[in-house]
């Protein structure tokens, strides 16, 4: 997808289609790539589907933490002109999109999550790959999928080299402990907004009591999962996610 990539001031993102605004939101260690099979299907079936790159290793340590990722997506739909849109993430992505609804519900059309944080940290807070050991992090990147071979060697280089820069593990565990931070237990039952869970049974990362607990607390959210999947559905088992997710909106007339 990086031949699609357009630069325009402080964005960079990918945009394709005509119609209701999809804004996909990727995760800590997530490239837009991850998302290629959905962008492509949703594109070319009636949506206008975005995926921003999030300022993850770029804002200020400071700066680094859910509460500004939000703050970047909000002046990303005002710098493109998206009043309202269905908010599309994965991981840390669901995280931010819950953290937005929050803050600025008049602009949520719908949430879709999909191995979403925001409930529970484990994900990115118990044991950080370790600096220097290539096997430990092509082993850690296998166990987010329910087959390994989905980690491509692409995949764990770019993992690989984001945690033996200095600057960039700083900015993750910052990252990490934000949303350790901003725990939504207590505001899902506000945010009202139809919801789409879509979640992979064999999911390492965020367990599947964690998207039972999304169903419990959020009050118009539907559940759907996906067998032999671990925590990135839409790259694992895109056909089935994007069939899902497409019947969802469909019903919800969305």
């Amino acid at each position: 997808m990086t031949d699609k990539l357009k630069t325009e001031g402080k964005f960079t993102y990918v945009e394709a289609g005509e119609g209701p605004a999809i804004i996909v939101l990727h995760g800590l260690m997530g490239a837009l790539s991850n998302f290629e099979a959905t962008f492509n299907y949703f594109s070319n079936n009636g949506y206008k589907v975005l995926i921003p790159e999030l300022p993850l290793y770029t804002l200020p340590l400071l700066k680094t933490n859910v509460k500004n990722l939000t703050l970047f997506l909000k002046s990303f739909m005002t710098y493109k002109k998206i009043d309202s849109a269905i908010l599309l993430g994965n991981s840390l992505g669901g995280h931010i999109g819950l953290y937005f609804t929050k803050q600025f519900p008049e602009k949520v059309t719908a949430l879709v999550l999909t191995g979403s944080s925001g409930l529970y940290e484990k994900a990115m807070g118990d044991s950080f790959p370790k600096r220097g050991n290539y096997e430990y992090i092509e082993q850690k990147a296998r166990a987010v999928f329910y087959d390994p071979a989905v980690a491509t060697k692409e995949m764990v280089d770019g993992v690989y080299e984001i945690v033996n820069n200095r600057a960039t593990v700083l900015k993750t565990l910052a990252i990490a402990k934000s949303a350790i931070r901003h725990n939504m237990a207590n505001d899902l039952p506000k945010m009202t907004q139809p919801t789409c869970i879509i979640w992979g049974k064999q999911d390492a990362v965020t367990p599947p009591e964690v998207a039972e607990d999304f169903k419990k607390l959020l009050p118009n959210a539907d559940l759907f999962w996906i067998d032999k999947c671990g925590h990135a559905a839409m790259m694992e088992q895109p056909e089935q996610f994007n069939k899902f997710l497409h019947e969802w909106l469909i019903s919800r007339k969305i």
